[in-house]
């Protein structure tokens, strides 16, 4: 199961390490970021907009892995006008989880349970009787179809060229699955009712913001121009 844990694991040294980073060669730039996080906690320094390009910049970060998966996430809905950190933290989780090993073809991390197609997972949710297994089912299918349609637009839409659906498709069940999975107990219990339905609701603007970090940072010299061309149309009109 999925969790959004990465805002909680910040300590005192992932945030002196973002002092650092805005402060890097101007000593006075340094003291107000930390005279800032003193007074207003670490979310002023991550919601900081020079912290991404800072990050980006830098030649060595010297940030752990999932401060960076953050703020790269948190920024990306900053931009898509999506500020609710718990659904960052969702998403930041959700997108570390999957970038390594084979994490996004199962709904509970087993080699032995993993599925490619939406479909396969629709009839692994039609045979899912404990409730317990029916909740991972639901989460991991929103997941995968964000995951899918956020960070690989180009190859959901190669496969629509050869018959396969649309991103529609994949947003209708993705939404679905999320909002399936918040109306359960199991959701309620782990205090997660409330991020599940808020990306249940926004799945359209958290697809958008993980294509432009897709297209800008992860892909950045691969894909389909003509589709980034499209992507980006669609961004500045939603």
């Amino acid at each position: 199961m999925i969790l959004p844990r990465i805002r909680a694991s910040f300590d005192r040294s992932d945030a002196m390490a973002l002092v650092e980073i805005l402060g890097r060669s101007d000593p006075e730039a340094r003291a107000r970021a930390r005279e800032r996080l003193d007074a207003y906690g670490i979310d002023v320094l991550l919601d900081d907009p020079r912290i991404l390009p800072a990050i980006l910049s830098a030649s060595d970060v010297g940030l752990r892995p999932p401060l960076i998966f953050y703020v790269l996430v948190r920024h990306a809905l900053l931009e898509r006008g999506v500020d609710d950190p718990a659904t960052a933290d969702y998403l930041a989780s959700m997108v570390m989880a999957f970038a390594f090993g084979r994490r996004a073809w199962s709904p509970t991390g087993d080699p032995g349970d993993e599925f490619e197609y939406m479909v396969d997972l629709l009839i692994r949710l039609s045979q899912a009787s404990d409730p317990g297994d029916r909740f991972l089912v639901q989460t991991h299918t929103g997941n995968y179809a964000l995951w899918l349609t956020g960070v690989f637009p180009d190859f959901v839409e190669g496969r629509r060229r050869r018959g396969a659906p649309p991103y529609q498709y994949y947003e209708a069940l993705g939404s679905a699955g999320f909002r399936s999975a918040a109306e359960s107990d199991q959701a309620v219990r782990l205090g997660m009712d409330g991020v599940l339905r808020e990306v249940s609701l926004r799945f359209g603007q958290l697809r958008g913001a993980l294509n432009r970090l897709s297209d800008r940072y992860l892909w950045r010299d691969a894909g389909n121009p003509v589709g980034r061309l499209i992507r980006e149309v669609q961004w500045k009109k939603g």
